[in-house]
């Protein structure tokens, strides 16, 4: 489904991807892991069009993603949870996600507002509620549900559980856990790896701009010393 090769990017003069290289297949969820400032967030970023590829290929679906501006790159079925959730603050929990709608043609089952609201019932009481009021736990299930609502092909989370309370933290793992088994292809950018154990499908360890590592959930219990290894400050 999309197939990242030897990805390089960056800001102004200063690159922070060399050759980053990672898959997904339709349907999967993986996760991107690694210490702050390995170049996770700029992968984000470059998959998405707001940043230039310097070199190496985006692919999506058979066709390339590398070079289309942020906006073509959204109509071709990615939808982006970003990191700070990054709500309409003025607008209420409507019309943040009525904003964002888009049904795509060939859809069998599109999200919908109600649809929603089934995946966080909290939403629901809060849909008159202007997005600035709202939790940071409450910001984040609208920053997804708006995500959800461009019925994307391609689900990517930017430290989606970052400075949540742990019990929130389980509702989103539990949202993205939901979403995998209906098919939904995801991107997961989180620390946490010991809960995404059981939520996605494959890891893959990202250091200095490129990947370094990857495996299954039963390869990160295997090679759990390594993986530390990578991660440790």
């Amino acid at each position: 489904m999309l197939k990242v090769r030897n990805l390089t990017s960056g800001y102004d003069r200063s690159q922070i991807l060399f050759d980053m290289s990672f898959e997904v297949d339709a349907g999967e969820a993986i996760c991107l892991m690694g210490r702050n400032g390995m170049g996770k967030t700029t992968t984000v970023r470059a998959l998405m069009g707001l940043l230039p590829t310097w070199d190496g290929t985006i692919e999506f679906e058979g066709s390339r993603l590398d070079g289309l501006s942020a906006a073509r790159v959204a109509r071709q079925g990615l939808g982006l949870v970003p990191e700070g959730r990054q709500v309409f603050p003025n607008l209420t929990v409507h019309e943040n996600l009525k904003v964002a709608a888009a049904n795509r043609r060939g859809d069998p089952k599109p999200w919908t507002e109600d649809r929603v609201y089934e995946l966080f019932p909290g939403l629901l009481e809060r849909t008159d509620s202007y997005a600035n009021l709202l939790s940071g736990g409450e910001q984040q299930m609208l920053a997804i549900g708006r995500a959800l609502m461009t019925n994307p092909r391609l689900l990517i989370l930017d430290e989606a559980t970052e400075g949540l309370a742990p019990v929130i933290r389980d509702q989103i793992w539990d949202c993205i856990a939901r979403l995998r088994g209906l098919g939904q292809s995801i991107v997961v950018i989180d620390k946490h790896i010991k809960r995404l154990l059981g939520v996605v499908d494959r890891f893959y360890v990202v250091e200095k701009g490129r990947t370094v590592w990857s495996g299954t959930a039963e390869r990160v219990r295997a090679e759990e010393n390594t993986v530390k290894q990578y991660l440790s400050v």
